[in-house]
């Protein structure tokens, strides 16, 4: 019965003491593994240039690595946390990047990179910075959501300067580089040859001064023409000769239309004014119109463009014999016109 009784009654002080520090202790524990390592989360920024000018655009990178159970809270890195002076903040780019794999479990590292675009409108800061950021982390457990990690620990990113426009100094020739002595003369045998390099320069300039004044006196020299009795009496031999080629074959006939062509093209321009050469038979009446109305405008049209398809259409579609001798008839009519 006393055992029984002993069993019944409450411990004592001394052990309910010890079960207390137990209970302290166990939760010492727990907060301790809640608590991520000092080296779980690295911090590195980076800038791509020094120094800028005015409403030139530098970036500022930060680069966050967190071990593997550990985020960061995002909203502190975001485009309105970033404090500057003197600057503006123009765009903000977020990437994420995993780190090794080990079989079907994610062993690497988290790397976290926020890239800031930045620039200045002003010219009366001579520097500016961009201030410290506060970034807070947390700790992820087994099944549990990053929104509903709870903030374990903080970290600090370092600011950062940037020189306005050069990044040397202001206060002047602070290395020497520059001396007030003034300059050595030059030897006698240097001082000797500098008429000689003139002389030289302007033997080399004439020539190409004489080569210029040639090709502005060609081009100025104006055309000779020749008159229009000695056009005609060439136009008339020529037109001889095409009436002795055989029409028969299909030969005969382009090499005829071919002539004739020429032919009135060079009438057009020996005696009309007219750039014959270059223009189409739907173009020549136009011309002639406003040049020398006197020459039967649609008869050229019509030649030309009967000797422009006999020149360039199949042998089937090439005018018969006897429309090109009405064709010699007609650039006859156009020569004596």
């Amino acid at each position: 019965m006393k055992r029984q009784a002993c069993r019944g009654r409450p411990l004592g002080r001394p052990a309910a003491a010890i079960g207390i520090l137990i209970l302290a202790l166990r939760g010492s524990v727990a907060t301790v593994a809640a608590q991520p390592a000092q080296n779980d989360v690295a911090v590195r920024t980076s800038l791509d240039r020094t120094a800028m000018w005015v409403a030139d655009r530098i970036t500022y990178t930060i680069e966050i690595t967190c071990k593997r159970g550990v985020d960061l809270v995002a909203g502190d890195l975001s485009r309105d946390k970033l404090k500057v002076e003197g600057l503006e903040v123009i765009d903000a780019r977020t990437s994420v990047e995993r780190e090794g794999f080990s079989g079907a479990e994610r062993s690497g590292a988290t790397i976290y990179r926020f890239s800031y675009i930045l620039t200045t409108y002003r010219i009366d800061a001579p520097t500016l910075r961009i201030a410290p950021l506060t970034v807070r982390y947390a700790v992820k457990r087994a099944g549990q959501r990053s929104e509903d990690a709870v903030p374990a620990g903080e970290v600090q990113v370092p600011g950062a300067t940037i020189a306005f426009r050069s990044v040397l100094p202001d206060e002047g020739d602070v290395g020497g580089i520059r001396s007030d002595k003034p300059p050595r003369a030059r030897p006698v045998r240097f001082a000797m040859l500098q008429p000689i390099g003139i002389g030289l320069v302007i033997v080399s300039v004439v020539p190409a001064l004489v080569a210029i004044a040639a090709l502005v006196r060609r081009t100025r020299r104006p055309r000779v023409r020749r008159s229009v009795r000695a056009v005609r009496h060439e136009e008339r031999a020529s037109l001889e000769a095409v009436r002795a080629v055989d029409v028969e074959s299909i030969q005969g006939r382009r090499e005829v239309f071919t002539q004739l062509d020429a032919l009135v093209r060079q009438h057009l321009r020996e005696v009309c004014g007219v750039p014959g050469a270059s223009l189409t038979p739907q173009e020549a009446p136009i011309a002639l119109a406003a040049a020398s109305p006197k020459v039967p405008a649609e008869l050229v049209a019509s030649v030309l463009a009967t000797c422009e398809l006999a020149r360039y259409a199949p042998p089937q579609a090439i005018p018969s014999a006897e429309a090109c001798r009405e064709a010699v008839n007609t650039v006859e009519q156009i020569l004596s016109g």
